[in-house]
């Protein structure tokens, strides 16, 4: 049995005595990169201090009732549950977003989709866009910060998704994003967009990774058919909505690559393509509607 450190169990330590602590074990349970800030972040948000203020508090000893609500995160934190959910929001480019156990946490990979859509269309005219599954929001509301003059649509199946979405939109001042509770197109009747842009879900069931997710919500994360069968219904009615001309852009998994180029060309895209994330992975495909195309 592994023994606490002393700085943990006791509750007359300071608050930079309890920092180094629980840093070094997170360091050495979870193996995080990045245990100090993550220390540092829990600490803000359970203390309810800024940078500056946490710094001004560190030689001062911990009173037993914050000890507690510490020492409490920390084992949730321990335990595998993300930061960002317990201290409730994950940045996002240049955004923070609100986030709940009811919606994915958004990451730098997809970064990488909402900065090819924004190469592959620029801000010299308005567009219609389109974004298929939104949870948090984090697409939609990065392509709206980026591009005022787009009117952005953004669907979820999950009214808590929804939910969630929303009032990052408000809290970010982002009111020219419509909300529509839909899976994929389905409550979309005839309309049509400039683009279409998802990031659906694209993981095996069979997929080990999976036993490191087991805190957000599966629906979002496994699709049948080898992790390719939300991409290939989104591939297959997506010109249907989408003006001639006009785009489909689509986040997966690293292996998909292929695959995924090959359903955009079935469904009549052309200039399909592939780019990859920051570490070099197949992560965004997409292809443009050819102008003939019904």
């Amino acid at each position: 049995m592994t023994t606490r450190p002393r700085a943990l169990a006791d509750h007359a330590i300071t608050l930079a005595e309890w920092r180094r602590a629980a840093t070094g074990r997170l360091a050495r349970d979870n193996a995080a990169d990045n245990a100090e800030a993550e220390v540092r972040w829990l600490v803000e948000h359970v203390l309810g201090l800024t940078t500056t203020q946490l710094i001004l508090a560190e030689p001062n000893t911990l009173a037993a009732g914050d000890h507690e609500r510490l020492e409490a995160v920390l084992a949730r934190r321990l335990s595998g549950v993300p930061l960002a959910q317990i201290i409730g929001r994950a940045d996002f480019g240049p955004l923070e977003l609100r986030v709940t156990p009811d919606v994915l946490i958004p990451r730098a990979d997809t970064e990488v989709l909402v900065e090819t859509v924004l190469a592959a269309f620029g801000a010299e005219r308005d567009r219609d866009v389109i974004d298929l599954g939104t949870g948090s929001g984090a697409i939609a509301l990065m392509l709206a910060e980026a591009r005022p003059a787009w009117q952005i649509t953004a669907t979820d199946r999950s009214p808590a998704a929804l939910a969630v979405a929303r009032d990052n939109a408000a809290a970010l001042g982002l009111g020219h994003v419509t909300f529509i509770e839909s899976d994929w197109f389905a409550s979309l009747g005839d309309q049509r967009f400039d683009v279409v842009v998802a990031n659906p879900p694209y993981i095996d069931a069979e997929d080990a990774h999976l036993a490191a997710l087991t805190h957000e919500p599966r629906q979002a994360l496994v699709a049948a058919d080898h992790g390719l069968a939300d991409l290939a219904a989104i591939a297959a009615a997506a010109p249907r909505h989408l003006r001639p001309g006009g785009g489909l852009f689509v986040e997966h998994g690293h292996d998909q690559g292929e695959p995924v180029r090959a359903l955009l060309v079935a469904a009549g895209f052309s200039s399909v393509a592939t780019r990859p994330d920051h570490a070099g992975r197949d992560r965004v495909t997409g292809g443009l509607l050819n102008r003939g195309h019904e």
